[in-house]
């Protein structure tokens, strides 16, 4: 319960835990009104680490008070600039982000997480529970201050459908994964089952944590949301698939966004090969040694791997069952600068050269329903999940470093097939002499839709097969980046968390005295909308007013030289937000975050939002090429092709 006090927005909270006994002094978060409160408790300790490498296990043992008003330390890491992860991501610059204090770096004591709530909540609330895991690979923190809950929080409040929202931290990089033989009998005899893993694990541990004592601070255990992006949506496809899940399902629905997973996942010989050659440029030749060396160095040494395949984590079929072979391929189984980022985001979006491409090859409990969701084993979780328009804009400087010859010798030796990487080519436009000036436009096209577009696309299908049909929700990401003017790689979390400041000046005029298909701060002249189907001009629902695709002028039509250079202004992004927002948290209350899971929803680009059908998935994503050039390759053959494009050319052959 919380300690009731006289002005909730001046005495920091004090949350009595009559599980845990403690009492957490937490503290009001900054954005708190009078009319919606929010509370924060910050750095609780969910598990310990034993050592080095072995399973973390459940932490319950508090004092009888605990401090709750700061970040705990983070999982050790290499930092690349002065700047975070998160902010080389976004392409922040300094004089917009928060000042927030230099994260401590301990890799035994980094299993924290963070609780916000609004103010208030009681042991009966029973408020909807959303856990964040963060993305970022090698790299990244949940205390990160993008993922801040503050704002979102508030929104839920504010319209009426109250959440919690916990964010965590984990074991990253080499001390989240390593793997190998000794690693697996030295983890076998202290009593821990599986090897490596260690960070998928602590997620697990965090949601029995968050299952076990989110109702003192107000939450539903049972109600529980799973949301995360890029390598964290990795990470819950993994969780969805995990023998864990099977047995005993701790959360009822999942948003993946943007998931960056590779299908390649090594056994524990594959992956003891990979650190063996880590423990040979340290110089250590056994498990003792391994543990002696310190941080520093061992996360310098960062390993690929990330997940491991033990033959205990992940549950029976599990491969099967994330990403289906094709029947024609069974046989076979035995980041340029800112107005660049933007002219090749926009053709990356452009449907028109895709089609010809494609033709030439409250503080009681809230009332929530799952009226939405049909009747399904507890391990089937409802899922929405998504993609955005230029993810690979990510890899825009490896791609730049590729020659047209390089690029084909290099397809044609992952394909081991002449017939096989020619279709792979042809579809994508590239040979041995594609302009130069056009040659990272179509590998970038080619990464995102080998590592995120397809595989996307691919495990939302057969999510809803598996289903029966239903409880799956597909979403499209189109909205451009307020710093960087593109639909990035993970520009979804801006919105959603509304945490960046907004440094383009207001629209001027109300959306209104626009045309459909022109962005908000363009002033039209002489334009009439296009008949175009496939871009779905207007809404297919009654509440939302929409702008068309924005990328291809029709005939006739002038427009302002701003045109193609699309700005985020504060109307554009106040819209897009309020709508990711709604529909996550209407998602995380049981019900359905759009009218019908027959069709998608597009966020973007140029504000516009809402319900489409699903052959607009055609003009907004390259759907006719996953079917004629990467179905029959197979996912694995395919992903193989997107990371090593991604990696760029070897020395000599830039």
């Amino acid at each position: 319960m919380t300690v009731k006090t006289q002005n909730s927005l001046e005495i920091e909270p004090l949350m009595l835990h009559e599980k845990l006994h403690t009492t957490f002094h937490g503290l009001v978060h900054p954005i708190s009104t009078e009319q919606a409160a929010v509370h924060q408790y910050l750095g609780i300790k969910y598990a310990s680490v034993p050592a080095r490498f072995r399973q973390s296990k459940l932490f319950t043992a508090f004092p009888s008070v605990t401090d709750a008003t700061r970040h705990g330390p983070i999982c050790p890491q290499t930092m690349m600039s002065s700047m975070g992860y998160e902010e080389e991501l976004f392409g922040l610059t300094e004089d917009v982000v928060p000042r927030q204090p230099t994260p401590s770096q301990n890799e035994f004591e980094c299993l924290n997480l963070n609780i916000t709530c609004p103010a208030g909540t009681l042991l009966n609330s029973r408020l909807p529970v959303m856990l964040f895991i963060h993305g970022g690979g090698n790299r990244g923190s949940g205390s990160s201050w993008l993922y801040d809950g503050g704002a979102f929080v508030q929104k839920s409040i504010l319209i009426g459908k109250p959440v919690i929202l916990v964010t965590i931290d984990y074991r990253i990089g080499i001390l989240g994964s390593a793997a190998n033989i000794a690693l697996r009998e030295d983890n076998h005899a202290a009593g821990d089952e599986g090897v490596g893993n260690y960070g998928l694990r602590d997620q697990r541990k965090a949601l029995e944590w968050v299952y076990s004592y989110i109702s003192g601070f107000g939450g539903d255990p049972e109600n529980i949301t799973l949301f995360g992006s890029a390598s964290g949506a990795a990470d819950i496809l993994c969780h969805m698939n995990s023998s864990a899940n099977e047995k005993l399902p701790l959360f009822q629905r999942a948003i993946v966004q943007s998931p960056l997973m590779d299908i390649d996942i090594p056994n524990v010989s594959s992956a003891g090969w990979q650190l063996s050659k880590v423990m040979s440029s340290l110089h250590a030749r056994s498990v003792e040694d391994l543990r002696r060396v310190p941080v520093e160095r061992l996360v310098a040494c960062a390993s690929h791997v990330r997940t491991v395949d033990d033959g205990v984590f992940f549950a029976h079929g599990w491969r099967e069952a994330l990403y289906p072979e094709p029947e024609e391929t069974r046989c076979l189984a035995s980041h340029l600068i800112v107005p660049e980022l933007q002219a090749i985001s926009h053709r990356l979006l452009s449907p028109r050269r895709h089609q010809s491409r494609s033709r030439s090859c409250s503080r009681t409990r809230p009332q929530y329903h799952s009226h939405h969701q049909h009747e399904h084993p507890a391990n089937k979780q409802p899922l929405m999940i998504g993609d955005c328009g230029a993810e690979s804009l990510q890899w825009s400087l490896p791609a730049s470093l590729w020659n047209g010859p390089g690029v084909v010798r290099r397809i044609r030796a992952i394909c081991q097939s002449l017939s096989k990487s020619s279709a792979l080519l042809r579809a994508y436009d590239i040979s041995s002499h594609t302009p130069a000036d056009e040659l990272p436009e179509r590998v970038l096209e080619l990464i995102n839709d080998a590592r995120f577009a397809w595989p996307t696309d691919v495990v939302a299908s057969h999510a809803k097969q598996v289903r029966g049909g239903h409880n799956v929700w597909r979403y499209l990401f189109d909205q451009e980046g307020p710093s960087k003017g593109v639909p990035h790689h993970a520009v979804d979390l801006l919105y959603l968390f509304d945490n960046v400041p907004l440094t383009v000046p207001a629209s001027i005029s109300p959306p209104s005295v626009f045309s459909p298909g022109l962005s908000p701060i363009q002033s039209p002249r002489n334009c009439s909308r296009p008949d175009t189907p496939d871009m779905s001009y207007g809404s297919d629902t009654d509440s939302d007013v929409d702008f068309g695709f924005g990328f291809n002028e029709p005939d006739g039509c002038e427009v302002d030289d701003a045109w193609g250079m699309p700005v985020v202004d504060e109307w554009t992004y106040t819209r897009v937000r309020d709508a990711v927002q709604s529909r996550w948290i209407a998602f995380a209350y049981g019900e359905a975050p759009w009218s019908t899971e027959d069709k998608l929803y597009v966020f973007g680009p140029e504000g516009e939002v809402g319900e489409r059908s699903m052959g607009i998935l055609a003009g907004r994503r390259r759907e006719n090429l996953w079917k004629e050039a990467l179905a029959p390759l197979g996912m694995p053959l395919v992903q193989k092709v997107g990371i090593e494009l991604a990696n760029g050319p070897a020395v000599g052959m830039r």
